[in-house]
């Protein structure tokens, strides 16, 4: 049999042309760990019981259970000037979205010329979302869509209760399906901007401009919550109320309310795990859990031969990256609702399963935006500084409106050492902040500092799972192993 072999051979090959290379986010080569990566794991996870053995130590005092939910009255009203500023704000958030939507349809079909691909994608989504951390949730004062429908002001029909977040979660997932797996053209991402715009001003027709944008708009629900972490807080005008803003405490939002419904849990969740699964997706661990393993289950009825086999696994693949994403927050429910029932347990709390999963689930936002920005913010510094050569020349048609010239716009690359460092570092420090947040909130909840510190010990041990799955997920990329 000297040609055994060869059907094994253009199987791996098959499966190569499968996967991505395993390059660090948005950089073009391989970066080798300076040290072993099971170092950095047990360093970041003695640091983390550290910080809970210190906060055991020095703070496990209970506080008095109540919300700290600000009224009105605690917010300064915006001055003439700073209304001003708003109404300007506005002008620039809506005129970007009919930008994008209309350099998308008629510009160049080039996504690094085009500029609706950058201001949506690196200005809009990830740049916003850092913002919003630093200087609060800006958005619910200048939303383009809550513009756009500012004439509709009265409901058609009541919001269903029962729907709750759950239009958002869906929302949400779809979003970002399409940014992993659409691979939108610039015309596709202004089809999709339009259909939403359109969306979100019937929506406001039926259900009204309040339930429609706390309940359903789930770009407005995504910035809600990371607003929470920023030392800002805003109101809007409402029933004669001016709007005002607030100063706090960086993080302090989290201890000012609970989610409202398991919809918003699970949004949480999924603002994790989606950002997990996008760095994990396209690596060759996750690309031979399919190849391999999936392949092993299916053979009994596919055949052992992995290249007859290919025209019905490839279809499959997709199937399988797509209920991966939708499955996610689930996943990750059903592992942080088994931590949170240990704690329950292990404290003989009177607090349900599902009251715990309310008080606890903001102490995870602090994970969720350093996850975040460890994941793109290469993306941001590299392609960010080109939004101004590209509002110079918006329709990718060769025009200079501005006189700039590209090496002004250069994006900054950092050296990959300086990226995965401050990756570890702000990951650990991400999960610390968790770990503080879950500890005030059990200071809250029980009646004796011996059942605070002895609740945190299930949360201690998913912090230290989350911090090492983070970074091995991270340097799965760049480590090339």
């Amino acid at each position: 049999m000297p040609m055994a072999w060869f059907p094994k051979a253009v199987g791996l090959v098959a499966v190569s042309l499968l996967t991505a290379p395993a390059y660090g986010h948005s950089f073009g080569k391989l970066y080798t760990l300076p040290v072993p990566f099971w170092l950095y794991g047990w360093a970041s996870a003695a640091a983390l019981l550290l910080s809970f053995l210190a906060l055991a130590a020095l703070s496990s005092q209970p506080k008095q259970d109540h919300l700290a939910a600000p009224s009105k009255a605690h917010y300064h009203a915006f001055s003439k000037a700073a209304l001003c500023v708003l109404w300007g704000l506005r002008v620039i958030a809506l005129s970007a979205l009919v930008l994008t939507i209309v350099s998308g349809f008629f510009g160049t079909q080039d996504a690094y010329r085009n500029i609706n691909m950058t201001l949506f994608w690196i200005v809009f989504v990830l740049g916003l979302a850092y913002a919003t951390v630093i200087v609060g949730d800006i958005f619910s004062l200048i939303n383009p869509w809550q513009t756009l429908s500012a004439c509709l002001s009265k409901a058609r029909f009541a919001y269903p209760e029962k729907w709750s977040y759950w239009p958002a979660v869906v929302l949400y997932i779809s979003f970002i399906w399409l940014e992993l797996f659409a691979e939108l053209t610039p015309w596709q991402l202004s089809a999709a901007l339009l259909a939403y715009s359109v969306l979100n001003v019937l929506g406001v027709y039926s259900v009204g401009a309040s339930a429609w944008f706390r309940y359903v708009e789930f770009f407005s629900v995504m910035l809600r919550l990371l607003g929470k972490l920023a030392p800002v807080s805003y109101c809007r005008a409402e029933q004669g109320a001016p709007a005002g803003w607030r100063l706090r405490w960086p993080g302090a939002g989290l201890m000012e309310s609970r989610p409202s419904s398991m919809s918003e849990v699970v949004f949480i969740l999924f603002m994790l795990s989606s950002t997990a699964f996008d760095g994990l997706h396209n690596t060759q661990s996750w690309a031979l859990l399919y190849w391999q393993d999936v392949f092993a289950w299916l053979s009994p009825w596919l055949g052992h031969n992995l290249v007859t086999a290919y025209s019905t696994l490839k279809p499959l693949y997709a199937v399988y990256q797509s209920l991966a994403l939708v499955l996610s927050p689930f996943i990750y429910w059903l592992i942080f609702a088994g931590c949170l029932g240990l704690m329950c347990l292990l404290t003989r709390s009177p607090e349900s399963l599902e009251g715990a999963l309310y008080r606890f689930s903001y102490s995870l936002l602090p994970i969720v935006v350093v996850y975040h920005f460890t994941h793109y913010f290469t993306l941001v510094l590299g392609q960010g500084p080109q939004v101004l050569l590209l509002l110079s020349d918006p329709l990718g048609f060769g025009w200079n409106v501005l006189g700039l010239e590209a090496t002004q716009t250069s994006g900054v690359l950092l050296d990959m050492s300086w990226v995965w460092h401050l990756q570890v570092g702000l990951i650990l420090l991400g999960h610390i902040a968790s770990v503080f947040v879950a500890h005030e909130v059990a200071k809250r909840l029980y009646e004796t500092s011996q059942q605070v510190w002895i609740s945190q010990i299930p949360l201690l041990v998913l912090m230290m799972a989350f911090t090492a799955s983070g970074l091995w997920i991270l340097a799965q990329p760049i480590s090339g192993g």
